[in-house]
């Protein structure tokens, strides 16, 4: 895992988003990777004056917003210790952020918790996910720092996806100074138990610790964030949209609270 991925954006989530890729790279000891996906298309002609002088001043405004990002993001990376490249790209965010993931390794993105009023950082976060393979750092506006080193907390369910998460996250619980695996009994049925998730650990060398709480009416996505406090897990490695993503955005969904609740970084791979 030396790859990084940073969606660059001008949003409240970016400095959090920043700081966090900073981090993940200089513990990888990796290259960062920042890109700016410009959701506004080249402008066209059309009949009427007046429309076409709109669109030339949206476009010209687009690329001095452009302009001005890329030269602050430029200068806080001059001052880095890490290796890193800026480039940009313009269309839809979630399918640009796609298509540049084929080399990368892990990709860092914000949660959906910074605005409460807007569902584009939820929207980009599904679409990514059902179409990276790379695990995905859903990033807390507030969280200025991604912590590789401390304690971490694996979600299992024993499904297609906490395996998935599970496998792409190895080399972060690497470097986890504790490594927890937590279960929260759920009705329904899977493959997998804890221990064999402990066991998949062990072949590469990490230990963990096993969890297994009582039932109880709490939510699942409460109960995980009561663990990952107990253990003080600096990350929270997790499967997402276990159900489909329809349901998971009609109904809730542990997936869809924890996009929007979570105080720590998420650590997703669908």
């Amino acid at each position: 895992m030396k790859s990084v991925l940073l969606y660059i954006a001008d949003d409240t989530g970016l400095e959090a988003r920043l700081q966090a890729a900073l981090d993940l790279t200089r513990s990888l000891d990796g290259h960062l990777h920042c890109l700016r996906v410009n959701p506004y298309n080249t402008p066209v002609a059309f009949d009427g004056i007046t429309g076409m002088s709109v669109m030339y001043d949206v476009s010209e405004l687009s690329r001095e917003l452009n302009k001005q990002l890329r030269a602050k993001i430029e200068g806080q990376l001059a001052g880095e210790d890490v290796s890193w490249d800026y480039r940009e790209e313009t269309m839809d965010p979630s399918r640009g952020v796609s298509r540049n993931s084929a080399l990368s390794d892990i990709i860092v993105l914000s949660s959906a918790g910074g605005d409460k009023e807007n569902a584009l950082p939820l929207g980009i976060l599904g679409d990514v996910l059902f179409n990276v393979t790379a695990p995905v750092v859903v990033q807390p506006d507030n969280v200025k720092k991604f912590d590789a080193c401390g304690p971490a907390l694996v979600a299992w369910n024993g499904s297609f996806e906490a395996g998935n998460a599970l496998r792409a996250a190895v080399p972060l619980l690497k470097m986890a100074s504790d490594v927890h695996i937590l279960t929260v009994e759920e009705d329904k049925d899977h493959d997998l138990p804890q221990l064999a998730a402990s066991e998949y650990l062990a072949y590469h060398g990490i230990k963990s610790e096993i969890h297994s709480p009582p039932p109880s009416k709490a939510p699942v996505d409460a109960t995980l964030l009561f663990e990952a406090k107990n253990v003080n897990a600096e990350y929270l490695v997790m499967g997402a949209y276990g159900h489909s993503r329809a349901r998971e955005f009609l109904f809730g969904g542990v997936t869809r609270n924890l996009f929007k609740d979570s105080p720590i970084p998420l650590v997703v791979s669908h």
